[in-house]
């Protein structure tokens, strides 16, 4: 079953990717996308194609499907996790303040960038500014979550929880008070951000992205036995020798790495991480062996097919993709609370 899968759901991300790649303004077939992309390591394919083309594909199309690929593959398997770790098919990577703290570390980089040293105009640190300080602003944002629910040594899920709650509700209500007082340019930018994008990819960004969440990829699925014992509870894991404590601190950790570095880079982009690992589950089951890996092909392709639409439904212009995701994940997750209700009412 999980070679079947897999199987299925990494064909589909490639076909996903080939047609990402060749579709916009410059249109290219598959064989044509195909041929450059062999081209390029060598193997030569009797395809004609115009000298722009491979220009487009390396430099502007591949760099923004590949990291669509990554953002997606990093929330799935997030998603997955954190959904293991409450025990909750609805749970989400923003319950424990990840995309809030991210939010509000963006919004005061925006409207106090002028007050910031480093953020003057030619630093060489101010390209990457913004992401490195989003990033360390959601990684502190779960680390308070994690201290709050920590009591006698040990996180309690449900404290994790409410500990989230209290400082999401913390983090928007500063993130208002940087919207309040921007003026009409940054708050635009803040906007923009909130909505998500992926308009700004380059090989740079895809580099800077990668190791933060090929970690928790490739980390998270050899998780998958002690997520499977721990699902019957804290106590039956512990008597059956799985370290709880050691596992929830690693779960969190990877994470909030793979959403973080996402949310650095692409701004929030939601349900994915609530939508596709249930979503996975109703084909596959509760195994995490096959959910994790199958959730990460799954985000991977959703964000891919997300982005292609929100580059193409009203081109030449372009929709935050974070729209899009909110459009087809809001109704997902209308469908989740209500299928939850008919369960607890049976």
């Amino acid at each position: 079953m999980k070679r079947i899968s897999l199987s299925i759901l990494t064909t589909a991300l490639v076909l996903v990717m080939i047609i990402a790649i060749g579709t916009g303004a410059m249109h290219m077939s598959p064989w044509q996308v195909i041929g450059i992309l062999l081209k390029g390591i060598g193997i030569q394919l009797p395809v004609t194609y115009t000298e722009q083309m491979p220009a487009v594909l390396w430099m502007i199309r591949l760099p923004r499907v590949v990291l669509a690929v990554i953002i997606g593959a990093g929330l799935g398997v997030s998603g997955a996790a954190l959904q293991g770790l409450f025990r909750n098919p609805l749970a989400d990577p923003g319950l424990i303040g990840i995309s809030a703290g991210a939010s509000l570390t963006a919004a005061m980089l925006i409207v106090l960038h002028v007050f910031l040293p480093f953020m003057v105009s030619g630093s060489i640190f101010q390209t990457y500014a913004q992401n490195i300080i989003t990033f360390l602003g959601a990684m502190l944002t779960v680390l308070i979550v994690f201290r709050m629910s920590v009591h006698g040594g040990r996180p309690i899920v449900s404290v994790m929880l409410l500990s989230g709650i209290a400082i999401n509700a913390l983090c928007s209500a500063f993130t208002g008070l940087m919207t309040y007082v921007a003026d009409n340019e940054q708050l635009r930018n803040i906007t923009f951000w909130t909505l998500g994008s992926l308009g700004g990819a380059t090989w740079q960004t895809v580099l800077a992205v990668l190791p933060f969440v090929l970690i928790p990829v490739l980390m998270l699925p050899r998780m998958a036995s002690a997520l499977n014992v721990f699902a019957l509870g804290e106590q039956e894991a512990m008597h059956s020798g799985v370290q709880v404590n050691r596992l929830k601190t690693q779960l969190i950790i990877y994470a909030t790495m793979a959403v973080a570095a996402g949310v650095a880079v692409a701004g929030i982009i939601g349900f994915i991480g609530l939508v596709v690992p249930h979503i996975i589950r109703q084909f596959t089951g509760p195994d995490h062996h096959i959910l994790i890996p199958s959730a990460a092909l799954a985000g991977a392709i959703l964000l891919t097919v997300a982005d292609l639409l929100c580059r193409t439904i009203i081109a030449p212009a372009e929709l935050p993709v974070g729209i899009i995701t909110a459009i087809t994940g809001a109704p997902v997750f209308i469908w989740l609370i209500l299928k939850e209700k008919r369960l607890i009412a049976v």
